[in-house]
């Protein structure tokens, strides 16, 4: 990569301050130290815009699930599902077992070690390549990610969208000139941990506690909130649905997402286009002929997307019983709370209604 002159500090002062303070101060984790790249690999996807604390436990499921490459290539989808509810972007769990069959297929189920041969994998990206190779096997590879660039932004003062670009290239390129040889891994969790504990992104960075507040650029010129750029957030588009609650008491129904678009190809309850009135709902109902002997409405719910945010309003319905052996045109399937709970995945956009089941259906009447 091109080298960028400085004047300001020494070459490789960067790196020894920061990581003799990583070798004091690392964080503790379960895919770090002498373990299998596999267990890089696994972290680094689950982390995507999720914080450390959240993914712990959601790892040592998955691990103890699916300890290594193989078990996660032969595993079920529906397993698979299962075990990423609650961590979102699901797409990601598919493309790792897509990528763990690429592994078995073309590499013998060993994850490479190479940046540009696990570029060819499913689902990983630039950066996730960087850190599997740098981590995993101390190869070179800078493995830039949101905190990585803000350390960068603000330790070299970086004007301008360092997101993208010209920007992000600077960021990469200023990077690869600190990464020491022999510690490359060490250097980029180095950073990420800084990133994550001390030059936060929302609130007054620590600089006081930063190992290298006295080289940090923007620090010295009092302007650590100047840097990154923030690139201005793109409006949420607001979508309104009807959940129902359909139950004889024992089961409820479920029904399986469209292949295709958000939370593809998972489980909710029947959910219905926009926001319905106890009416409107009763005529549905009708229309559809399913017989009802109570119905009352449940509570609202918001949940959050990256693009788009879900205002929902609920329904309770108590079906006859005959209904759940009829065959009906709505692809419904009728299950115990038990294997909701437990064997099927229903994102966690529907956390209020899971949390019914929890605590156990009331009869209406």
């Amino acid at each position: 990569m091109r080298k960028i002159e400085r004047t300001w500090c020494e070459m490789g002062k960067i790196a020894k301050k920061i990581l003799e303070y990583y070798d004091k101060h690392k964080r503790d984790l379960a895919w770090r130290g002498e373990v299998p790249a596999y267990y890089t690999w696994i972290s680094e996807i689950m982390l995507q815009q999720t914080r450390v604390e959240a993914v712990k436990p959601y790892f040592a499921r998955f691990i103890e699930e699916l300890p290594n490459i193989e078990s996660l290539a032969n595993c079920e989808e529906e397993k698979l599902m299962k075990l990423w509810q609650g961590l979102g972007y699901y797409s990601r769990a598919r493309n790792l077992k897509k990528a763990a069959c690429q592994i078995v297929e073309f590499y013998g189920g060993e994850l490479p070690k190479e940046k540009k041969e696990l570029l060819h994998l499913a689902g990983i990206g630039p950066y996730t390549a960087g850190a599997i190779s740098s981590i995993a096997y101390g190869k070179k590879e800078t493995a830039v990610d949101g905190n990585v660039i803000r350390v960068m932004s603000r330790l070299f003062a970086v004007d301008g969208n360092v997101l993208e670009g010209k920007g992000r290239q600077k960021i990469e390129e200023l990077t690869y000139q600190e990464l020491p040889e022999d510690r490359a891994g060490d250097f980029n969790q180095a950073l990420m941990d800084l990133g994550a504990t001390i030059c936060i992104p929302n609130g007054a960075a620590l600089c006081h506690l930063c190992p290298l507040h006295l080289e940090c650029q923007a620090n010295l010129k009092k302007e650590v909130e100047k840097y990154p750029e923030k690139k201005k957030k793109k409006e949420r588009k607001l979508e309104r649905q009807t959940i129902l609650l359909l139950s004889d008491g024992q089961k409820f129904a479920l029904e399986k997402r469209k292949e295709k678009g958000l939370l593809a190809g998972l489980w909710q309850f029947p959910m219905l286009e926009g926001r319905l009135s106890l009416q409107e709902v009763r005529e549905y109902l009708k229309e559809k002929g399913i017989s009802y002997s109570g119905i009352e409405e449940y509570e609202p719910a918001i949940h959050i997307f990256s693009h788009v945010e879900w205002h929902m309003v609920s329904y309770i319905i108590e079906v006859e019983k005959w209904e759940i052996q009829e065959k009906r045109e709505e692809n419904f399937v009728w299950l115990s709370k038990e294997e909701i709970l437990t064997e099927y995945s229903v994102p966690s956009a529907f956390k209020v209604y899971l949390d019914y089941l929890k605590q156990g259906q009331r009869k209406l009447f």
